[in-house]
């Protein structure tokens, strides 16, 4: 074969040629030949390679640097092209002497797996694998594992990898488990993920964790229960039942699943029936409920079409059959196995055709629902009355499932870690024997029930008031005094050493103190008994000291229908004696009520010491009433003087806020008994009271003006808006002012008048006047202190000269007058002019153009106060300021900032 011009060295080669001639092993004269020939044809390249390769044959840089080349060659080619051959011998004339680099063998490897030739492919794997040590094998089984999952290669090849694989590296198992799922392997995948769990220091590298692995453990056996065996599925998903709380519900539908798939639809239903009478929560039984309902509905849909299939089938066949001999017919069926059979299917204990019985199981179910229900929250709280009864109600119209839940009831709850009320679920059961006339039973459950030791006694006593009421209900009055007497016996001394020894004392022993059995007790005796039997019920509870204000009101009143009023007094008098305020309001005022009415004059001392115990000790907020009760008994019986000293008493007495109510009433009275003139006394006093507010003290003072008024005493009312103006304020209390104007304008002049005016003006000024203090950072500095800091600072006089002027005060002559002293807030003429007399009133005409001006300002005149008087002291003031004035022109200039500034504020 000739070899092509091309092929042979060129001039420019020659050089590389020559040392290679004089140096063929030196690697680095090869490899810049094979950088000077970048540019040329891969066959020619190809040459120098094989050349430098026979020289160097265990040079990895030049092997590489070659595979790469004829990989990067082959990579748009098809797999069947014949280059990729030569690539592969190649790469088999470099693994003889490159067999320990794992670099040269992923490169061949990887070729291997894109050419898809599996068998070669393996066995390149395998001799990878033995050709390098352990501490390399990682990077040869990333490759292996994914040549592995490729479509084309065989199951039990991968299979078989996947198990060499795992002895390498173990912790990788759920590779191998979901290789297995995938593979539909289910048999070895639940054997692989059983010994996962059954491995306690098994830790997941994806981050699964038991709890997961065993929810697909279960699903795996759940969903493929025909592929798998040896393995005790019951037992294993009633272990995560048990273990996994959180998926009971789940767990339990997978476990009748697996049933369900091996055809044990009986079993199947056990189970749902078993996990909806163990689970716990609503979610988990709603789950079960919901998977149990579907699968007797699927049954039942099932069970349809193949009865319909049946009936066409026997129709089809009774037109194609004759009538055969009976005889022979029967006695080939004795010999003929198959026909035994299937008349052995129509036993009715084999009937396929049960659609009926499957209809009504759907039914029972569905009507079930509620009670399963209420059994998962009476599992989660036993002791849970309100689910108790709910439970009752469920079963209405079924006296015996209702006692038959009374009664498992009664016996599962504990009182004493009760959810609400027990005693409830006793009555309940007796009344239910009640509506049906067996007052016999209920007597025998109310008697067990007040032998319950309750975690109160209130519930004790109501289940003893129930029963009383039973008996009366029936007419039996005397049985329910008799069970009253018997439920209010105080235990006896020896009992209650044996209880206290004990050290659990029941609620029985505390039973006689129950007020709610006392008072239906009470009322039992009102309407049934006698008078001395309710009395000495009364008396017992007053001994008891169990008795409430009602229960002394109901005595005292009870007492007084039967005309024993000084003992109903004696009542009151107890009661009185026994509660402290605020209880004890009710039976004062029941109690002076009813005394004054029954007695009246007769005994008004009696009266009077009375209502003076009680305003002492019933509180300031709430004695008013007491008062006016007190000064209403004067009025009516005593002395009119006794009366005023009463609400002269009540005013002191009583909180600031009802202390003026409390002034009208005395007014209006003392005007009532005495007349009008006597309570100039009163509006004196109220005035001038310490006690009463600001506000209503004014108040006080315009109708104590009014009233003078009325009387004709103009000057006395006068003074009396006088005297209200310290306690008025202009920005709150205009109706004040108002009704001193109006009153000036009718009864006064112009003088009194213009006194109101400058009366108003000073109590707004004193009202307005307001100091602000700042804290020192905000404050401005004054001139001296400003020219002080320059000084210490060392600034200039000229500087400072400069400063003083910014720092001076502005003066607006224009705004000072005569006669007046500046304040430290000067308003605008704006602002100024928008101020006006609110007050201003029409005088007649004439009146106000000597005094004031169109704009209502009041301008006083102002006259030159004559020579003769102080005429020497002022041309003496003024030859002194002239002169001072001239020594003050020539010596500014030499005078400092703080002189001259002084002198200015002097000026």
């Amino acid at each position: 074969m000739s070899i092509s011009k091309d092929l042979y060295p060129s001039e420019d080669d020659l050089v590389y040629e020559e040392e290679l001639i004089r140096n063929p092993f030196s690697l680095k004269l090869w490899w810049r030949y094979l950088i000077a020939r970048t540019h040329s044809p891969f066959t020619k390249r190809s040459i120098i390679y094989e050349r430098a390769l026979k020289s160097l044959p265990a040079s990895y840089k030049l092997w590489h640097a070659y595979l790469r080349e004829r990989l990067e060659l082959v990579r748009n080619l098809p797999v069947s092209h014949s280059r990729y051959d030569s690539l592969n011998n190649t790469f088999e004339r470099a693994l003889v002497t490159m067999h320990n680099m794992p670099t040269i063998w992923t490169m061949y490897l990887t070729s291997l797996i894109e050419q898809k030739i599996v068998t070669r492919t393996r066995r390149a794997f395998d001799r990878a694998l033995c050709a390098l040590p352990v501490t390399q094998h990682d990077r040869i089984w990333d490759l292996y594992l994914v040549f592995v999952s490729q479509r084309g290669v065989p199951i039990e090849t991968s299979h078989r990898v996947y198990r060499r694989y795992i002895k390498y590296e173990p912790r990788h198992i759920e590779d191998l488990i979901e290789f297995l799922l995938s593979s539909g392997l289910w048999q070895e995948a639940a054997e692989r993920l059983a010994g996962v769990l059954n491995d306690d220091s098994f830790r997941s590298i994806k981050g699964k964790t038991k709890h997961t692995l065993l929810l697909d453990f279960c699903d795996l056996l759940t969903n493929h229960a025909s592929e798998i065996s040896g393995l005790n599925v019951d037992a294993i998903i009633r272990g995560g039942i048990r273990k996994l709380s959180d998926e009971v519900g789940r767990l339990w539908t997978s476990l009748a699943d697996y049933y369900i798939r091996r055809k044990l639809l009986e079993k199947a239903r056990d189970v749902f029936e078993e996990g909806m009478t163990t689970v716990v929560r609503v979610s988990d039984f709603s789950v079960i409920f919901d998977a149990y309902l579907q699968f007797e509905e699927s049954v039942l849909a099932f069970k349809m079409e193949a009865m319909s299939e049946d009936e066409q089938e026997e129709e089809d066949g009774g037109e194609e059959n004759g009538v055969e001999d009976d005889g022979e017919e029967e006695e080939d069926n004795r010999l003929n196995v198959g026909k035994l059979k299937e008349k052995l299917k129509k036993f009715w204990l084999c009937d396929e055709k049960d659609a009926d019985l499957r209809i009504e199981r759907l039914e029972h179910l569905i009507n079930r629902s509620p009670e399963l229900a209420n059994s998962v929250l009476l599992r989660q709280n036993p002791h849970n009355v309100e689910q108790w009864h709910r439970r009752v109600k469920i079963f209405e119209g079924n006296p015996t499932k209702q006692i038959l839940t009374y009664t498992e009831a009664v016996r599962t709850i504990d009182p004493m870690k009760a959810v609400g009320k027990p005693h409830t679920l006793w009555v309940a059961f007796a009344k239910l024997y009640e509506t049906h006339n067996d007052v016999a039973n209920a007597r025998v459950i109310l008697d067990k029930a007040v032998q319950v030791n309750y975690k109160v006694v209130d519930d004790l006593a109501s289940v003893w008031c129930e029963w009383a009421e039973m008996e009366i209900r029936h007419k039996n009055l005397k049985g329910a005094l008799e069970l009253m007497r018997r439920a209010t016996a105080e235990p006896s001394a020896e009992v209650k050493r044996r209880v206290a020894a004990d050290g659990n004392e029941p609620v029985q022993i505390e039973l006689h103190k129950s007020l709610r059995l006392w008072t239906f007790y009470v009322d039992l005796e009102e309407s049934l008994g006698t008078l001395e039997s309710t009395r000495a019920v009364y008396e017992r509870i007053l001994d008891l000291r169990i008795a409430t204000p009602q229960i002394i009101i109901n005595y005292a009143m009870l007492l007084e229908d039967h005309k024993y009023f000084e003992d109903a007094f004696k009542v009151y008098e107890r009661g009185v004696k026994i509660f402290k305020y605020s209880h004890v309001k009710d039976i004062w005022v029941t109690y002076l009520s009813k005394f004054v009415k029954r007695y009246g004059k007769s005994k008004l001392e009696r009266s009077r010491e009375l209502f003076e115990h009680a305003v002492e000790m019933v509180p300031a907020e709430v004695v008013k009433p007491l008062y006016l009760q007190y000064a209403k008994l004067e009025e009516d019986f005593g002395l009119a003087k006794r009366a005023m000293r009463v609400y002269d008493q009540a005013t002191k007495a009583i909180p600031a806020s009802e202390q003026l109510s409390m002034y009208e009433i005395y007014i209006a009275r003392a005007a009532e008994i005495y007349g009008v003139p006597k309570t100039r006394e009163i509006y004196a006093q109220a005035i001038s009271s310490e006690g009463l507010p600001e506000k209503d003290a004014m108040k006080m003072c315009i109708k104590y003006a009014e009233l003078e008024k009325s009387l004709g005493e103009i000057d006395r009312a006068r003074q009396i808006y006088n005297y209200a103006s310290r306690l008025a304020d202009t920005r709150f209390d205009g109706d004040f002012w108002k009704k001193w104007s109006e009153f000036e304008v009718n009864h006064g002049n112009e003088d009194t008048f213009r006194d109101m005016l400058r009366i108003k003006r000073s109590v707004s000024a004193r009202h307005s006047q307001t100091q602000v203090f700042l804290p020192e950072y905000l404050q401005k500095p004054t001139v001296d202190e400003a020219m002080g800091q320059l000084k210490r600072a060392g600034v200039p006089e000229d500087e400072m000269e400069a400063l003083e002027r910014q720092l001076a005060p502005k003066v607006n002559s224009a705004a000072r007058k005569l006669g007046f002293v500046c304040s430290s807030i000067q308003l605008s003429e704006t602002a100024s002019g928008l101020i006006q007399n609110q007050e201003e009133i029409e005088l007649p005409e004439g009146s106000e153009s000597d005094e004031e001006d169109d704009d209502g300002k009041v301008e006083i005149a102002q006259k030159d106060v004559p020579d003769a008087v102080y005429g020497g002291l002022v041309r003496k003031r003024d030859d002194e300021e002239s002169e001072k004035e001239k020594e003050t022109g020539d010596g500014d200039t030499r005078l400092g900032a703080l002189e001259r500034i002084k002198r200015r504020r002097q000026g």
